[in-house]
């Protein structure tokens, strides 16, 4: 028989008592030996803080594969000879700073060399100094303070537009392109200028980006200039930005499988996070927006909600599964015993406790100790039997169950039982179309008629109709979505009276139309790459090589080097579902808040290219597994290998990894692919459907079992909207699950998603649903970017003496033959006075 979430507590006399104390015993005892694959209820809170990236020492490391690590020291041995070339018997840190800006103008025009491999021996010493000048320094303090230091001189000297230059001759380069898919493996050799080029400028891009408090005006100066000068269409009259995803779907084409892609992905997601702003800065830009559409301003600030969350207790193992099962059967013959003893008037269980009364048996039926339970175990999905996201009784089971002796020590300290809150965390919410149904409803019930969208008019309604519209006005919502889909409507309808719109020249309105006509190449070539990196992924013979920049040319031939490079991969892959995944849901919030349609071409797509399905099929793993995954190794990171000697590696200390309980980038991404999930599908009832289809309330299930309040609400937010259309069977065996996302997610006051009986959830609407939303945004796209659609609404100007009068350019060899025009077609061309009065 499977377990439900609702599962049977028995009755507990003397002795059940003592055996439930020694199974305790037991199963405490066995915990130490054997640790559940899937988390068990013992494991602790996540002590993870997200925010746009992991720490500044932690994003540098993970530029470099650890197959990279012999380069260091290339570096510096090419600027050391230049240096002793140029400055004798002197080190870097000894220079002034007019010395030191001589010496970098004398490397930028090193870099305009016509040899190749003199280019790449300068290019390596202006990376050696964006790295710090590791080898003049003594901790990773001076490591770090060094190399920003010299990042924002070489800035100031213009190195970025020098090696942005170098850069598209790189990707350019066909004579590389071919050579690269001709050879039957590439190794990190193949992509050796490339590397070089993009490590200087993530190292750029990031540390500029990342503000510290020694910052002086000039540097913020600096910072805000570049900013502008990346997010505007300064190179080839498109964003830097753009040329980086050219990079990206000249890759996944196949025409250059020998591009670093881990390396473009994070210059591409830093790129992006510093022109366009982070969670904060777009939560900012959010409230100024409400202030300038006359908006009432945000019920509360989302980002500090969900800091100020707990993780609700992980669903329990399948061990506790089993022992409780084997609970509930002697419970329930302790139960149907204690009944029959009790009537006879000899049981002591009936001398100390009363019977309990058949009303609160009633509260929860389907507890009921002689119910059959066959029905429910063959519609059970064996993937869905679950104790539920709380390892305790249920509370409103607690006023049911006779309490027994004193109770046995409890399976975890009590400072992490959850506890339940006075208030709900998130102030809820009502949309306008909600009030209008509801008023509409009302209104057919009690008047017979309607009114259409007026939601003013009360006449003739009950006055318990009049307090809930009241109600329903108080935690009315107008999101900026609604304004600006409202704003489109009119402009659609009245192109002449209106005008033309006056678009705001944002960073994100520059992307987005550099973005327009290869959006559909991008957000592919973005998945095919996510699909490659994801630890569900099989290899294939057709599939994208994505370890092109971290397979050595000389493959490992020991043991320990095997284990080296296979994590160096796992690492690899991991870096890139991190990229990928932060720079998708930067897109879309970022889109969404310039315009809805913006958001909604880029989610279109991203349905369409079976986004969906993806997502759920990176979370069809052991997620426990992953999120504490070790791929690591300290000794080899980033600035750590470059200070300190290298220890000499075992297998155990390669084994050992990191002493985290969980890794960084990893929960990032599942966070943000959850995030990019709940984006797409929210009121979308086509794209919530195909959540039903793929089976994704299992899978979702499982990933509740990570204790980290932030994961668990966008878990939750997805099971949400799916559980009107699991059945009364799946809601009625998973309460527990239905009553935390009770507690943790926004209420919207009217929505029943606890039931089944949403008249919008009509199957044969799903299909003219998305056909509707693509018209609106194509008829968007049309108006507001393809400007040969409009002519036909510029005004005409028929007065003769302007259109005689304007300047008409003519081309250069016009006087060569205009003599000839003439002849040709006005002096040899008879005129039909009578014809043109009769036109007239």
């Amino acid at each position: 028989m499977q377990q439900t979430d609702d599962m049977e507590v028995p009755l507990l006399n003397d002795s059940n008592c003592n055996r439930q104390k020694s199974l305790a015993q037991e199963r405490d005892g066995f915990s130490h030996q054997q640790k559940d694959s899937e988390g068990s209820m013992e494991s602790p809170n996540l002590e993870f803080e997200y925010g746009d990236t992991d720490g500044f020492t932690a994003e540098l490391s993970e530029l470099y594969s650890y197959t990279e690590e012999p380069e260091f020291s290339l570096n510096r041995d090419y600027f050391e000879e230049d240096f002793k070339n140029h400055v004798k018997g002197r080190r870097w840190m000894e220079l002034s700073l007019e010395e030191q800006r001589a010496y970098v103008m004398r490397l930028l025009d090193a870099l305009e060399v016509t040899d190749r491999d003199k280019r790449l021996k300068v290019a390596r010493a202006i990376l050696y100094l964006a790295q710090g000048v590791f080898d003049e320094c003594d901790t990773e303090t001076d490591v770090l303070y060094w190399s920003r230091h010299n990042v924002f001189l070489l800035y100031d000297m213009g190195i970025f537009t020098a090696l942005l230059e170098l850069l598209s001759m790189e990707i350019d380069n066909n004579q590389a392109c071919s050579t690269a898919v001709r050879k039957p493996a590439i190794s990190l050799a193949d992509s050796t200028e490339l590397r070089v080029l993009l490590s200087i400028m993530y190292l750029m891009v990031e540390t500029i980006r990342v503000e510290m408090e020694g910052d002086g005006p000039e540097r913020k100066a600096a910072r805000q200039a570049f900013k502008t000068e990346l997010g505007s269409p300064l190179y080839n009259g498109e964003p830097f930005a753009l040329l980086l995803f050219t990079m990206v779907t000249k890759f996944c084409s196949m025409n250059a499988p020998h591009f670093p892609m881990k390396k473009v992905l994070l210059l591409l997601w830093k790129t992006i996070l510093f022109t366009l702003g982070g969670f904060e800065e777009l939560q900012e830009m959010k409230v100024r927006m409400r202030e300038q559409l006359k908006l009432p301003p945000l019920p509360e600030d989302s980002i500090k909600v969900v800091r100020n969350m707990r993780a609700a207790s992980p669903p329990a193992s399948a061990m506790e599964l089993i022992e409780q099962q084997q609970q509930q059967k002697r419970g329930r013959r302790s139960r149907r015993s204690a009944f029959v003893d009790s009537l006879e008037g000899d049981s002591p269980y009936a001398k100390k406790q009363p019977l309990v009364k058949q009303d609160s048996l009633d509260t929860y039926n389907e507890r009921d100790p002689f119910k059959n339970d066959d029905a429910r175990d063959e519609e059970d999905d064996p993937e869905d039997v679950d104790s539920g996201i709380e390892g305790e009784v249920d509370p409103l089971d607690r006023d049911v169950i006779i309490q027994p002796p004193p109770p046995p020590p409890p399976l975890r300290p009590p400072t992490e039982r959850v506890s339940f809150p006075k208030g709900l965390p998130w102030a809820p919410k009502v949309r306008e179309k909600d009030i209008e149904h509801f008023l509409e409803t009302s209104r057919n019930k009690f008047i017979g008629f309607t009114l259409g969208s007026d939601i003013d008019t009360l006449v003739g309604l009950p006055r318990p109709i009049h307090e809930s519209v009241k109600t329903l006005k108080q935690h009315k919502y107008v999101s900026i979505a609604e304004v600006q889909i409202k704003r489109e409507e009119e402009l659609q309808q009245c192109p002449m009276t209106l005008g033309e719109e006056e678009v705001e020249e944002t960073p994100a309105e520059i992307l987005y139309l550099g973005m327009l006509p290869s959006l559909s190449q991008y957000v592919i070539a973005l998945l095919k790459l996510l699909l490659a990196a994801a630890p569900t992924s099989k290899a294939k013979t057709d599939s994208i090589n994505i370890l092109a920049d971290v397979l050595p040319e000389e493959m490992p031939i020991t043991v320990l080097q095997s284990m080296k490079l296979g994590i160096d991969v796992n690492r690899h892959k991991e870096i890139i579902v991190k990229a990928i995944s932060a720079l998708l849901l930067l897109l879309l919030k970022h889109f969404k808040l310039n315009h809805i349609y913006q958001f909604e071409y880029v989610a279109q797509h991203l349905v369409f290219a079976n986004c969906i399905p993806l997502i759920l099929k990176f979370f069809n793993q052991n997620i426990m597994s992953y999120i504490s995954a070790k791929n690591s190794i300290c000794a080899l990171d980033f600035p750590h290998c470059v200070v300190h000697e290298m220890p000499e590696l075992t297998a155990e200390s390669l084994e050992a990894g990191d002493s985290n309980q969980f890794c960084w980038r990893n929960l990032f991404s599942c966070i943000n692919l959850l995030r990019i999930l709940n984006k797409i599908t929210k009121w979308k009832h086509s794209r919530t459907m195909m959540l039903v289809v793929f089976k994704s309330a299992p899978i979702l299930k499982r990933a509740l079992k990570v204790k980290q309040a932030m994961m668990q609400l966008y878990v939750l937010k997805l099971l949400k909207i799916q559980t009107k259309y699991l059945g009364r069977q799946w809601r009625k065996s998973n309460m527990k699950t239905m009553s935390a996302i009770y507690q943790k997610v926004r209420h919207r006051l009217n929505d029943d998603w606890a039931y089944g009986n949403d008249i919008d959830a009509r199957p044969w609407d799903f299909q003219a649903e998305e056909c509707a939303l693509r018209e609106s945004i194509e008829k968007f796209n049309t108006r507001r970017y393809d400007k040969s659609q409009n002519s036909e609404f510029t005004p005409v100007d028929n007065c003769l003496q302007s259109v005689l009068g304007q300047r008409v350019d003519l081309p250069e060899d016009f006087h060569y033959s205009y003599e000839m025009w003439l002849e040709r077609e006005v002096f040899s061309q008879p005129i039909q006075w009578e014809g043109l009065l009769q036109a007239q």
